[in-house]
């Protein structure tokens, strides 16, 4: 008799967003189903699995409550995750399986652990499979942290890992619940939802008040795929979906490029810190991230359609892509990073610096917080053996490549709220070498 494969959907979302209070509700009418919980929590006590427990759907007792605290799932707890999943399925006892994340849990290294267990990398681990990773938001902080207003911020956590971690939230997952929305006006949602939908295009949007949700949209979706997942961010929809032949403000005095997007270069794809650059980052940083999980030097090629246009110009939400054939200055850059222009939520992409041509270099930012990590080297640096192969196997890479500087290049992506894009455009023009 062939094992089951039990199904695992994941709940992330910032401290206090409601994740608590929706997997309580989601017990209370699980359907029939034997439903098993593992809760994160970082700290000595694990309260929430203890408000779970008070909430007399599920019990440690009954070993259905997996507690797991003193650390994140998404990294010092990874290990303890996998097992206690392995433990919970063998046992034979439930179908379903229900992952609370802490709230400064990263949603991506916890679906790379979950799916090591799905049969894609050893069809004897073929134990689970992730249908579904619900992103729970707190529309009443969300309007405060994009709004201009003061950040809502614990003592412990600084203000820049706040809105990095709600952006990582937001753009890995596949169902997104808008809670507390009776908190806040009508046009304060209509404007948070139009951030979260330009960061994340794809995902199934729920509106609710004490996390009051249809068991139908939390279980047994079959909603998640992790290469979808990967690809639905709204920057990198953004950088595919750009043609520069169509942008009438692109000044470029090059050559022709197509719509695709160049977030890993080159043969060795090391992730290490540029020089150890971390402008004003309070990492909650990890060795998985958002480009371990494929190969070097990928052309993605996912075509979506735009959501929202109507609001997302209303709120003056939107997005534009810089792109150069030519390097930046490394001061000159680093200088523009240190008085970086207001209103820009969001940006990510490929940069070439003048002092290093072998080297291409990811650029990240997320809020305040920026980073810059080596992505490997320009196809241009290998031999025109490994080259040639190259363009064999991914013909896009020659429609890519300059005869003069081969395949570096500049490609950025910017997602924020009322950008002044000839005058970014102007400033980072400003940084070329």
């Amino acid at each position: 008799m062939a094992k089951k494969i039990v199904p695992v959907t994941l709940l992330t979302g910032y401290l206090g967003a409601g994740k608590t209070t929706l997997l309580n509700e989601v017990l209370s009418n699980q359907e029939g189903y034997k439903v098993a919980v593992i809760v994160n929590d970082i700290g000595e006590v694990n309260i929430d699995a203890s408000l779970i427990a008070k909430g007399g759907q599920v019990t440690q007792k009954d070993d259905n409550l997996v507690p797991l605290q003193n650390g994140c799932i998404c990294c010092t707890l990874k290990v303890d995750l996998i097992n206690q999943i392995i433990d919970l399925v063998s046992s034979g006892k439930f179908d379903y399986l229900l992952i609370e994340a802490s709230g400064i849990c990263e949603p991506l290294p916890i679906a790379q652990s979950i799916t090591m267990l799905d049969g894609s990398y050893d069809k004897r681990a073929k134990l689970c499979r992730l249908d579904n990773i619900v992103t729970v938001v707190d529309v009443a902080r969300l309007a405060d942290e994009f709004g201009c207003g003061e950040n809502l911020v614990k003592d412990d956590i600084d203000d820049e890992d706040i809105e990095n971690l709600l952006i990582q939230q937001i753009e890995f997952c596949n169902t997104i619940i808008f809670n507390k929305v009776d908190t806040i006006s009508e046009e304060q949602l209509n404007k948070v939802k139009t951030i979260v939908k330009t960061l994340q295009p794809n995902a199934k949007t729920i509106d609710t008040n004490y996390g009051k949700v249809p068991v139908s949209e939390i279980l047994n979706t079959e909603r998640f795929d992790f290469d979808e997942a990967s690809m639905s961010a709204g920057w990198i929809q953004a950088l595919e979906n750009y043609d520069a032949d169509e942008d009438e403000h692109h000044d470029h005095d090059e050559h022709e490029h197509e719509e695709h997007e160049h977030e890993e270069h080159g043969h060795h794809h090391d992730e290490h810190e540029h020089e150890g650059h971390d402008h004003e980052g309070h990492d909650h940083h990890h060795d998985e991230h958002e480009n371990d999980d494929h190969g070097h030097h990928g052309h993605h090629h996912h075509h979506h359609h735009h959501h929202g246009e109507g609001e997302a110009e209303e709120y003056g939400i939107g997005s534009f892509v810089y792109y150069r054939r030519k390097p930046f200055a490394k001061e000159k850059f680093e200088d523009w990073i240190n008085d970086m222009p207001k209103g820009i939520i969001r940006s990510k992409g490929i940069i070439w610096a003048a002092e290093n041509n072998n080297d291409a270099y990811m650029f990240e930012q997320a809020g305040k917080q920026i980073n810059i990590t080596n992505a490997g080297r320009w196809y241009a640096t290998a031999p025109r053996r490994v080259r040639a192969q190259a363009m064999k196997d991914d013909p896009t890479l020659v429609k890519d490549w300059d005869e003069e500087v081969g395949d570096r290049m500049i490609k950025l992506v910017f997602i924020g709220q009322n950008l002044d894009k000839e005058a970014i455009i102007k400033s980072l023009d400003d940084c070329l070498a």
